[in-house]
């Protein structure tokens, strides 16, 4: 059957050489290169699970009183949209185990691109003739960030109601153009009016997960069209070595979607994420504590938090006031530096401008590998700085005292970083050892004299 199938489409398509190719196409088998096909299976449970919300959710801020199933909140004052994200929470079949598997989804998402694209840099993937496919993926990687920032602010619960207002407040700092830009999104002042959340669903549900699937579809058919990149123990320049597209890679790769699935829908169902009706609905009068925005938004809320009192005034108009450093120029740092990364390497002379498909192995470029490491230690040392308060509030240490230590550690530790891993990755360049891998113990047996000797093991 299969067979008559696949020639009466070849007589009709011509598809037989063209499906032959694909069917023989060479995957490596690094285990690293699976951190983009969890992304990508991430993409599918999102989209799968968020077309089941979409049923319920109403994006509206008309107020009613909540007379669902949750009792500590009956009677209480809400927008229509925070009563149906709670209606899909109590009263929907499933609805809460879709709707927190959709958000640990959505951290796992972003996880897995940031994570690839630390291999990425790493290993010299960006380099001649990839540069495009690179900034495709950092392209993809902010437009996940805003994607999941607007995602659990559509709840218009308290703490995404805070990060709007955050968030308006980055905008309207933004220089010469920062009032017109944050009318022109929320549509008048904050919290904006009864457009502001049927644009945010627009957004969110259409316009950024289209993008990013014609992202990432792009980004599929450059590595087909160029092939994968591999470590030079596995292949060659011109030669990919790895498992073909049928049936070993396709059956692995549905086994691992199959996991992977079944690992978001086990957060889903036992690990809480974003309990709404313990923060309540927004008010703009309310705030909370001990409540934190999703792990990507972290950095952002330490680069404010970070920032000293700095403005820029000139007469009676603040050109530049104090959120701007933090909110935007920060962000427009971050990846302002892994856009210009590829043509920036060439001219340090850490990459050449030849074509390459063999990886480095972190230690085959001490300097770029502790360039990098030293980048991203700076970036998470900002992240941490906006991650870690509750863990310093309940050690009794003071605001104060964290937010110095914090500036004090983003500038001083990236750099003591790249001197300790140029060094770690010279030594393990020089010796061609592998700390991680093999046997590092010694085996020992029981004597005939009741003692222990060494025991030589098997080559």
């Amino acid at each position: 059957m299969i067979r008559r199938t696949v020639a009466a489409l070849d007589e009709r398509l011509g598809a037989a050489h063209p499906l032959k190719r694909t069917l023989r196409y060479v995957f490596p088998d690094h285990w690293t290169f699976m951190l983009g096909e969890i992304a990508m299976y991430c993409f599918v449970i999102l989209v799968v699970t968020g077309i089941f919300l979409t049923f319920w959710y109403v994006p509206s801020d008309a107020k009613l009183h909540y007379a669902g199933s949750y009792l500590p909140l009956q009677g209480t004052s809400m927008s229509e949209s925070f009563a149906s994200v709670m209606h899909i929470s109590f009263d929907v079949p499933a609805g809460l185990l879709i709707r927190q598997t959709h958000h640990w989804a959505a951290d796992v998402f972003i996880v897995t691109i940031v994570l690839h694209l630390v291999r990425i840099l790493l290993t010299g993937a960006y380099r001649k003739p990839r540069e495009l496919n690179y900034w495709i993926g950092v392209t993809m990687l902010g437009l996940a960030i805003l994607e999941g920032f607007l995602g659990y602010s559509l709840v218009d619960d308290l703490l995404s109601g805070m990060g709007l207002a955050i968030a308006y407040a980055v905008a309207m700092s933004i220089p010469f153009v920062g009032g017109q830009f944050a009318f022109l999104v929320w549509n008048g002042e904050f919290p904006g009016t009864s457009a502001f959340l049927p644009r945010l669903e627009i957004l969110h549900v259409f316009l950024i997960p289209m993008a990013i699937a014609t992202l990432l579809a792009l980004h599929l058919a450059q590595i087909i069209r160029q092939h994968h990149t591999q470590f030079p123990a596995e292949g060659s320049e011109r030669v990919v070595r790895g498992t073909p597209a049928w049936p070993g890679y396709a059956l692995r790769s549905v086994g691992l979607f199959l996991v992977v699935a079944g690992v978001l829908f086990l957060l889903g169902g036992l690990v809480q994420i974003n309990p709404i009706w313990e923060w309540g609905p927004y008010e703009p009068y309310l705030s909370t504590n001990g409540a934190q925005p999703d792990w990507y938004v972290g950095w952002l809320i330490g680069a404010l938090r970070l920032m000293p009192p700095l403005e820029i005034v000139i007469g009676d108009y603040t050109v530049v006031p104090n959120p701007f450093w933090g909110g935007a120029l920060f962000p427009g740092i971050v990846f302002g530096a892994l856009y210009f990364w590829p043509p920036l390497a060439r001219r340090l002379g850490l990459d050449d401008g030849r074509e390459h498909n063999l990886l480095n192995r972190p230690r085959d470029n001490p300097k770029r590998t502790a360039l990098i490491i030293a980048f991203l230690v700076w970036v998470f040392s900002v992240f941490a700085a906006g991650a870690t308060d509750r863990f310093y509030f309940r050690s009794f240490i003071s605001y104060e005292g964290q937010v110095w230590f914090f500036r004090a550690f983003a500038l001083l530790v990236p750099f003591l970083v790249y001197f300790v891993t140029k060094r770690v990755c010279e030594e393990l360049r020089s010796r061609e050892s592998h700390p991680l891998r093999g046997w590092r113990g010694t085996v020992i047996e029981r004597n005939e004299a009741l003692g222990f000797s060494k025991v030589q093991p098997p080559d």
